[in-house]
């Protein structure tokens, strides 16, 4: 496949940097592989049915456990789960009122914890850059190693896929990150203390990520899955997750009954994955995009550097799959906020402090599903939609990455240091005057042409001088024509799935 003024090389690289090919790459690792998946009983799904899972068959996932490392949960990595892993026939979502956000113009969230194994929507990702090595020969499950370099997320989904495609998996991240993350990869890992490597830092060092998947990438055995440079992260958000945040609109227009347009879409970067949804957005509904990423470490709203602590969102860097020419603004949330409200959320004396202002019980409920994330998102959609004057009928979408319930040994440490142990009446009031009584919009900026080619360049730092991406490859990322022809892959690897799991099918049993 070669897009608008292909160069050979070029696509070359496209396939042996990042893994990108329309055909099968070697004959004998595809064999390996599929007699792996008879011998396990794997079924791959195609990205269509993702993101559209009501056409398959519920015999795929049959009884399987939604937190178990059963192969049938593949079937269950789209949006469409409740959180006993149940089918639904929406998105499960909730809308945030004025009550809450103070703003006329209703913020849909789209629940991510709904996902299987993680209760979070990296497992989608993860299997966006898996899936297609295998069905075209680029990794064997016999002998490769998966490398899964992350903040936090996309580590234990690639550790969950891995397992559920039969391979081995590696995580990497940084040793700063959630306990909860680190107890959850030592139940999955099958050697933890070779499985799980620790790199120095937190949230903010992703340089010291990078570092380690260049040292593991010198043995031939091992394949990273570098989820900031991985194009199958984009293009699985773009395909499953765009669908389902339309989806997810219109069951929220039609019940209000009146003419609401997707105004804005909003997604902390992290990998730039999820955003790759607000792209499809803009190209159904001509939505804008937001970006949004730490105060404390404000690299695209300024080329700053910092430590924070809204886990889930590494930054210092551009990710190569960041498709910033396409979006519209940025904004910086404090992790402050999401601190303060991660608690406010799930205490008793918060929860009823919202109540007592009104916020609907329906709402209260969800809050726990809201990580620290999925808090930044939602104080950057507050933020954007005063900055952009929205009214009642512009409706803001995002994203809840993952919950409060992977953050429960930090939210014991912010209540020792921020609040001395115990949440209060008085507390509750001062965290809703301070973070939500006026959301701040000055870190949040509408982004000019010079505004995205200064963030652009930034990534030629990361990319080009310390990683080796070809120049010629980084440059094409900044028109939207290599981005258009990326999509061409999909329905490609549908196909390749397909016979790929026929393939399985026709070898006799074991």
């Amino acid at each position: 496949m070669a897009f608008p003024e292909a160069v050979p090389e070029l696509d070359d690289a496209l396939r042996n940097q990042f893994g990108l090919a329309d055909g099968v790459v070697d004959e004998a690792v595809l064999d390996s592989s599929a007699r792996r998946f008879r011998d396990r009983h794997i079924v791959l799904p195609t990205f269509a049915q993702l993101a559209d899972p009501h056409g398959t068959s519920p015999a795929l996932v049959g009884d399987a456990d939604p937190q178990a490392a059963d192969p049938r949960n593949l079937w269950r990595v789209h949006w469409y789960n409740d959180l006993a892993g149940r089918r639904v026939e929406v998105p499960e979502h909730v809308v945030l009122p004025r009550e809450l956000t103070g703003i006329d113009s209703p913020v849909l969230v789209v629940l991510g914890n709904r996902f299987p194994m993680i209760s979070t929507h990296k497992v989608l990702a993860a299997y966006g850059c898996l899936a297609p090595r295998v069905v075209t020969g680029q990794f064997d499950p016999t002998h490769h190693r998966a490398i899964w370099p992350s903040t936090g997320n996309y580590a234990r989904g690639g550790i969950a896929i891995s397992r559920l495609m039969a391979s081995r998996g590696v995580a990497i991240l940084p040793e700063g990150m959630s306990r909860e993350r680190f107890d959850w990869l030592d139940r999955w890992c099958e050697n933890p203390a070779e499985d799980v490597i620790r790199t120095p830092g937190s949230e903010s060092n992703v340089k010291e990520i990078y570092d380690e998947c260049n040292r593991l990438a010198r043995e031939p055995d091992n394949v990273v899955f570098n989820q900031f440079a991985e194009l199958g992260n984009h293009l699985a958000h773009y395909a499953v997750t765009g669908p389902a945040l339309a989806h997810a609109f219109e069951h929220h227009r039609q019940q209000a009954g009146r003419d609401l347009t997707p105004a804005l879409m909003v997604s902390a970067t992290g990998s730039a994955g999820t955003i790759a949804a607000g792209e499809y957005l803009k190209d159904v509904h001509g939505t804008k995009v937001l970006a949004a990423e730490a105060l404390e470490c404000p690299t695209l709203l300024q080329n700053g550097f910092g430590e924070h602590n809204i886990q889930g969102i590494g930054d210092k860097h551009v990710p190569l799959i960041h498709n910033v020419m396409r979006h519209d603004l940025v904004a910086a949330v404090s992790d402050r906020a999401t601190d303060h409200l991660e608690v406010m959320f799930n205490e008793p004396e918060g929860l009823a402090h919202l109540a007592g202002r009104g916020v609907p019980d329906r709402v209260l409920d969800a809050l726990a599903d809201f990580g620290f994330s999925s808090i930044c998102n939602v104080l950057a959609s507050i933020s954007a939609a005063k900055v952009l004057d929205l009214g009642p009928d512009d409706v803001v979408v995002t994203v809840a990455t993952d919950g409060g319930q992977l953050y429960g040994s930090e939210r014991v440490r912010i209540l020792e240091r921020d609040f001395g142990g115990e949440f209060t009446r008085v507390d509750a009031a001062a965290v809703w005057g301070e973070h939500l009584a006026g959301v701040p919009t000055d870190a949040t900026l509408e982004l000019t042409e010079r505004d995205r080619n200064r963030i652009f360049n930034l990534g030629y730092y990361t990319w080009v001088e310390q990683q080796g991406t070809p120049v010629e490859l980084f440059e094409r990322r900044r028109h939207q024509e290599f981005w258009r022809g990326l999509r061409a892959y999909l329905p490609v690897w549908d196909g390749l799935i397909t016979d790929f799991n026929a393939r399985v099918a026709a070898l006799a049993p074991a």
